[in-house]
């Protein structure tokens, strides 16, 4: 008896302004995983909140598949730190003609028990090219901080220099005016007992080209220290490093 091959869908969720951010919600076979994992009420376990189609439909395109399996975020915990309730993975590789979810992880959820879903190839990559080819759900600072943090995160030299990781470059729907540049230092030390600092460069967006906007705000970035003129909005005893909270 054959079986037939699951069917993904890709929902891309946008809330009005101010009331949560923009999120992918896997429905696989019409169900919504992220919903039908998440408790009722939200006790009794994670609460999940789709990643965003920035991380999951630009950066790196984690959704396409591959022979050599790699693992993907779908998710985190309504809290929105992972250290702290947690989020939800799945390895996705290529075999054959089908393309497989399998393995998955909850940091926080020791009772996760999901299935293995096959996914006939054709069907999957037609839906997430769907789905990256949806420019619905982006506004303008949106687009300036996918560019930006593009050309940021080729800038090895400029991050190496100063002791810095780029974490993120947040856009919001809330503030259409701004992005948030986020940046950590020394790299590598969150997961660590080594003193660590977060800091965060808020950057004002106007309505001309995204393209122009982007790159203006990387040349003015990287033009020196970043540390100098961010904020101090995170981190484990920055202090021992020079970085006493205001």
């Amino acid at each position: 008896m054959t079986t037939e091959p699951d069917l993904l869908g890709l929902s891309i969720v946008c809330p009005p302004s101010g009331e949560g951010g923009t999120e992918i919600r896997p429905v696989v076979n019409g169900r919504d995983l992220l919903a039908d994992l998440s408790p009722r009420g939200g006790e009794g376990g994670p609460w999940y909140v789709g990643a965003g189609p920035r991380c999951l439909l630009r950066r790196a395109r984690p959704l396409r598949a591959a022979a050599t399996p790699h693992e993907v975020r779908l998710g985190v915990a309504g809290c929105g730190l992972e250290r702290c309730c947690g989020s939800l993975y799945v390895t996705v590789r290529r075999a054959g003609e089908h393309v497989v979810w399998a393995g998955w992880r909850g940091p926080a959820d020791q009772d996760l028990d999901l299935p293995e879903f096959r996914f006939a190839a054709d069907q999957y990559e037609a839906e997430v090219l769907r789905a990256e080819e949806d420019r619905g759900w982006e506004w303008p600072a949106a687009v300036v901080a996918t560019l930006l943090e593009a050309g940021l995160s080729e800038r090895e030299d400029w991050l190496a220099r100063w002791e810095c990781e780029l974490e993120a470059v947040w856009a919001s729907r809330a503030e259409p005016d701004r992005i948030e540049v986020v940046l950590r230092h020394p790299p590598g030390r969150e997961e660590t007992d080594l003193p660590w600092a977060q800091f965060l460069m808020t950057l004002p967006i106007s309505a001309a080209d995204p393209s122009a906007q982007a790159e203006r705000l990387e040349a003015q970035l990287t033009a020196g220290d970043p540390r100098a003129t961010a904020e101090l909005c995170g981190g484990d005893n920055p202090e021992q490093l020079g970085y006493p909270w205001p």
